[in-house]
């Protein structure tokens, strides 16, 4: 036993302990490399972490910039779908006027049937596309699909406040007025 303790006395007083010395003063260097790699880690988790969190954030602002782009490309095509069918208000206007006439002339029936033949590819081509015709004469007065040119006495109690004669036919597009039929109402 004292042979053990000799050693034990050698380690830390002798050439055994300036070892000793060397090892530990190697195992505090190693715990302070250890807590830099500790702190390098944690910061390199928090880049990471901040990392994903932009790429997250802009892959949503991407996302909300595609969808408005969408909605705006939809938005113009529909609007300039809109744009042509109105510049075609007036023509489908001019043809119903030229079937009154016609029905009234004593021409001959071809000019009729042409007319009405191109009245009707017209007005379904139009229908096709989403135009619908407001019809006005007999209905109530609304704000929202007639606007009132002016007002004439009703001839009957039950014509009050109702649309007696359209002066110019309304129509809507997809269920957007695209123009007011203009109306007479009764007073």
């Amino acid at each position: 036993m004292a042979e053990k303790e000799k050693k034990k006395k050698d380690i830390t007083e002798g050439t055994d302990g300036k070892k000793m010395a060397a090892l530990e003063a190697r195992v505090e260097g190693l715990n302070e490399q250890l807590e830099e790699a500790k702190a390098a880690a944690e910061d390199a988790r928090k880049k990471a972490d901040d990392s994903k969190t932009d790429y997250l954030r802009l892959m949503a602002e991407f996302d909300t910039f595609r969808r408005r782009t969408a909605e705006e490309k939809l938005a113009l095509v529909s609007s300039a779908s809109a744009d042509t069918i109105k510049g075609l208000l007036p023509i489908l206007d001019d043809c119903e006027i030229a079937l009154a006439n016609l029905e009234k002339s004593t021409d001959s029936d071809a000019a009729k049937e042409g007319t009405q033949m191109i009245f009707n590819k017209l007005t379904g081509y139009l229908k096709g596309k989403g135009l619908e015709r407001i019809e006005a004469k007999g209905a109530a007065f609304d704000t929202e699909l007639h606007e009132a040119v002016t007002t004439f006495p009703a001839p009957s109690e039950e014509l009050k406040g109702k649309v007696i004669d359209v002066v110019q036919t309304g129509y809507t597009l997809g269920g957007k007025v695209l123009r007011y039929a203009k109306v007479v109402v009764g007073a």
